[in-house]
């Protein structure tokens, strides 16, 4: 057995005590140690983040500085809990307001897309009830119920992005103690310039008004956020930023995390003067998560085209005639193996019928995970 180099970097697991309070992370040889003597149960929060869960007391309840990094993209997001000694997770999200997943083809998967389709569908319906051969006063027009032009609220795709952000702050606070949430400021100022800047900055007060309630939430100026990174050491890739790697945007969530442990600060002596760093901060190791909503189609009142006979068939909805809902974690046999998969949705196409000839889940569409 090789012995241990001083001072190695290791990754670190969150600690919860008995009663659900966030402790400081540990080392993963010592949660093992834990688990193994029943001292601990190990568990993974709604994000997937592994973490320990005391089954006895622990011997204190202080606890360090923990700080939460966001970089914020248009479509991607970086985000990042850091403390002085370690990095505990990094997460990549996929922002389902403007997030397109085929990128060479019409995407309806954003919530902008889902928009634009069911108000299309929507007008398509309202134009058949029109009876034109009526004088234009006497058609059927729906009447204007309320004045839908206030502007006093955010739009649906931004507020989705949003709140996807605040989802995965709220879940890791349930198992870190986050003293502080660093916010990169994205440029432009909504409550002064208002609407028009992009869509990045615009609910950028809004989001920092309901961070609030986790942590203080600490504004960086996003000019400063390449100086830290060089810092620390991190690389940076600013080709492509849709790729699931750590250089799109998890480094730059460290960079802002760590501002809170390090400043580039003014110095003056006798004889000379200048800026220099303070500070310390050790990055290490940490999982790497990447975030996304699940794709779920929307119950349409029925397909765009018409099928034999002008039957407009059903399509989307998350309901299923088989006892099963879209999401459900499933098991059955195909081919006399055991596979596991999550249920996608009920479609009762002649396609699906001929492919997925599964006995337990019917005529479901599943993505399987794994043969056992």
């Amino acid at each position: 057995m090789k012995p241990k180099k001083k001072n190695q970097v290791v990754t670190r697991v969150p600690v919860v005590s008995p009663n659900g309070l966030p402790l400081m992370p540990t080392t993963p040889a010592r949660g093992r140690k834990w688990i193994q003597s029943g001292k601990a149960v190990g568990k993974r929060n709604q994000v997937g983040v592994f973490y320990v869960q005391l089954l006895c007391e622990p011997s204190g309840y202080k606890t360090q500085e923990v700080v939460a990094g966001t970089d914020r993209g248009k479509a991607f997001t970086g985000l990042a809990f850091q403390s002085k000694l370690a990095t505990i997770a990094i997460f990549h999200v996929c922002l389902p307001g403007f997030y397109k997943s085929k990128k060479n083809s019409k995407d309806r998967q954003s919530v902008t897309g889902k928009m634009a389709k069911r108000a299309e569908l929507r007008r398509t319906r309202r134009g058949q009830r029109i009876d034109r051969k009526k004088p234009f006063k006497l058609r059927n027009h729906r009447q204007k119920r309320f004045s839908n032009r206030r502007q006093n609220k955010l739009p649906p795709s931004v507020r989705a992005n949003r709140e996807m952000e605040l989802r995965i702050l709220t879940e890791m606070s349930q198992i870190l103690p986050i003293s502080e949430i660093r916010d990169e400021a994205c440029g432009g100022n909504t409550k002064k310039n208002g609407k028009g800047i992009s869509p990045v900055t615009v609910g950028q007060e809004w989001f920092r008004k309901q961070a609030s309630s986790i942590a203080p939430v600490v504004e960086v100026d996003s000019r400063d956020t390449e100086k830290y990174r060089n810092q620390l050491g991190l690389v940076k890739d600013k080709l492509d930023k849709s790729n699931q790697t750590p250089e799109t945007h998890a480094n730059d969530a460290i960079a802002l995390a760590s501002s809170a442990f390090i400043e580039y600060k003014k110095f003056h002596t006798t004889n000379t003067y200048g800026h220099h760093w303070v500070g310390e901060c050790v990055i290490t190791p940490a999982p790497f998560l990447v975030m996304t909503r699940p794709k779920l189609f929307r119950r349409k009142l029925y397909q765009e085209n018409r099928s034999k006979g002008g039957v407009l068939t059903r399509l989307g909805g998350t309901i299923t005639p088989f006892g099963f809902r879209s999401g459900d974690y499933v098991k059955t046999t195909d081919n006399k193996n055991v596979v596991y998969g999550w249920i996608g949705g009920f479609t009762n196409t002649g396609k699906t019928k001929k492919d997925l000839s599964m006995t337990t889940i019917g005529h479901a569409s599943v993505n399987f995970l794994r043969p056992q």
